[in-house]
Formats: C-alpha cells, sequence, structure tokens
C-alpha cells in the first residue's frame, strides 16, 4: 500500500499498473496535475501475511483540499501482492 501511494506521488503508471490485478488493471492512469499528495494513514489491515492469499487495507490519503479513504483488496498473484480493487469510506 505505502509503494502505490508514492507511486500516486511520484505519477509512477508503469509501476501502478504492474501492481495492480491483471483481472481489473484499467489500460492506464490518469493523473490529475493540480493533486498534491500530503500523506497516508493506514488505519487498518486485514490478513495479508506470509499465510493469505488475499488481505485489505484501509487507509486515508491527505491531499491538498480533501482526504481518499478507502479499503483496498490485494491479491497475491506470482508471489507479489498486487491491488484488486477498492470501497470509497465516508469520512
Amino acid at each position: 500500500m505505502r509503494s502505490r501511494y508514492s507511486a500516486f506521488v511520484r505519477r509512477d503508471e508503469a509501476y501502478l499498473l504492474r501492481t495492480w490485478h491483471p483481472r481489473t488493471r484499467p489500460p492506464g492512469v490518469d493523473f490529475d496535475p493540480g493533486m498534491r499528495w500530503t500523506g497516508l494513514e493506514i488505519l487498518d489491515t486485514a490478513d495479508g501475511t506470509a499465510f493469505h492469499t488475499t488481505g485489505t487495507v484501509t487507509f486515508r490519503a491527505s491531499f491538498r483540499g480533501g482526504a481518499l479513504h478507502e479499503r483496498s483488496r490485494f491479491e497475491r498473484v506470482g508471489g507479489a501482492w498486487v491491488y484488486v480493487d477498492g470501497d470509497f469510506l465516508d469520512d
């Protein structure tokens, strides 16, 4: 999760697509040129250890003027954790 947040901050499309599940991966990532990320707070995790094949991360990513609050689902594919999808949560 932290690496994907950093990739959004750096606008590293290649990394984001590489760490996105092939089943849900978009053809590209549209970055908002005015978006300025200011911090990441991990609120909760479930599963996602070496003994699991799935896991969730609930986080709040702050940006200038607001925050994105999401519960993300991840799966292990070929030994690597990849983002599947997520649900936006109300603050």
